[in-house]
């Protein structure tokens, strides 16, 4: 077999069938995890009777989604409402596609890197521009279900990733500053180079990108397109079976693709902690690979938590969150990244010290602060209403 046919064709496809098939798997597993740490969470058992602890409770749901029946509303758009579903799911593949999950891996002789797609020098708009097609799939899914409660989900949607697709890009911005790059590769070699995640002096930066990516996928607190309480099941209302299984296989993609993503940005992709240090250097035996699914799953769990803590957010409050404070706080944080930039690596980690001092007085402030007893009056009052 030539080189070229190998290496350009045979190995992307094989890595893009594995990135495919990851996903659907992926999806399946974190169903059941996410249901047993609910259980654990709300202080009940969870999935306990299919397989050991429950763990194939997931298998028997996806087979009985896939010979479900698929119902379609006499008057929807047929080839759309078909259409949404995967253009909902295809994005989440495609940047996980371009996110690298490791250095290179030789197999069988063969020497590749750990990505579906190449090392591009524009990787990271590639992705911010292929993330904001899910919200097409979720339009489309509300609008050609032809039903009231759907279309209010779709419309939701498109007004929800408006308004934290700004500060989002702005906290990605920040990293491309520190890094000076838009290529994936070379954003986690520059943390390398400067000692330092970026998560230290883009701290700001990293909690305005997670909490706008928990938005557009969707989760808790800000799971509005599909507000169970308020629009029945929301966008996808009308879906069945496995079509309907698709959007929640799409979530979890795109859940797994934001925390991807967070990874490489802010916390050195596949790079152990402080990959700098040499005492840590015992640290290497554990493959990159390792490094990087650990960090993306410790995030995966950080949504779950969201989901179990959280109450939802009424819309209004999801629009001011986004246009009042996120956005303002972006500007604010990307003008003080650009200047501790302008002094080099010994900017950054200056700023990071500074910023992590900062929540460690406030956590400890909050901690310290006694809690405010109730006065007489107020219990009194709050009896009377529980009477009432």
């Amino acid at each position: 077999m030539s080189h070229t046919l190998l290496h350009n064709v045979l190995i992307p496809f094989i890595k893009g069938l594995v990135t495919v098939v990851a996903v659907g798997l992926a999806a399946g597993v974190l169903t059941w995890i996410e249901r047993r740490l609910l259980g654990r969470l709300q202080i009940r058992k969870g999935p306990n009777r299919v397989g050991p602890q429950g763990f194939f409770q997931w298998i028997a749901d996806t087979i009985k989604l896939i010979f479900k029946e698929d119902i379609v509303p006499s008057r929807a758009e047929k080839a759309l409402h078909l259409l949404g579903p995967l253009l909902l799911f295809t994005p989440a593949v495609v940047v996980l596609g371009l996110v690298p999950w490791g250095p290179e891996l030789t197999l069988f002789g063969v020497t590749t890197p750990l990505h579906a797609a190449a090392d591009l020098n524009v990787g990271l708009l590639l992705i911010l521009a292929v993330s904001t097609i899910g919200v097409y799939g979720i339009i489309l899914s509300g609008w050609a279900s032809n039903s009231k409660y759907p279309l209010l989900g779709g419309l939701r949607s498109a007004a929800q990733l408006i308004s934290y697709e700004v500060p989002m890009g702005l906290a990605v911005v920040s990293a491309i500053l520190m890094s000076g790059s838009l290529s994936m590769v070379e954003i986690i070699e520059a943390q390398r180079k400067a000692g330092v995640w970026f998560v230290f002096p883009g701290l700001i930066a990293f909690f305005l990108y997670f909490v706008s990516g928990v938005a557009e996928t969707n989760r808790t607190p800000f799971d509005l397109p599909e507000a169970e309480s308020e629009l029945v099941g929301g966008f996808h209302t009308e879906y069945s079976g496995f079509r309907w299984a698709v959007f929640f296989m799409s979530e979890y993609g795109n859940m797994i693709s934001i925390s991807a993503v967070a990874t490489t940005l802010f916390f050195g992709g596949w790079l152990r902690p402080f990959p700098n240090v040499a005492w840590l250097s015992f640290l290497d035996v554990i493959p990159a690979f390792f490094w990087f699914s650990g960090k993306v799953f410790l995030f995966l769990l950080v949504y779950i938590w969201f989901r179990a803590t959280f109450p939802r957010y009424r819309f209004d409050q999801l629009m001011a969150l986004g246009w009042k404070t996120l956005i303002p706080i972006s500007l604010g944080n990307l003008a003080l990244v650009a200047i501790a930039v302008l002094w080099g690596a010994a900017g950054l980690k200056v700023l990071g010290a500074v910023l992590v001092l900062l929540v460690a007085a406030g956590f400890f402030a909050v901690w310290r602060r006694p809690a405010r007893p109730r006065s007489s009056t107020t219990m009194a009052s709050s009896n009377v209403e529980v009477r009432a």
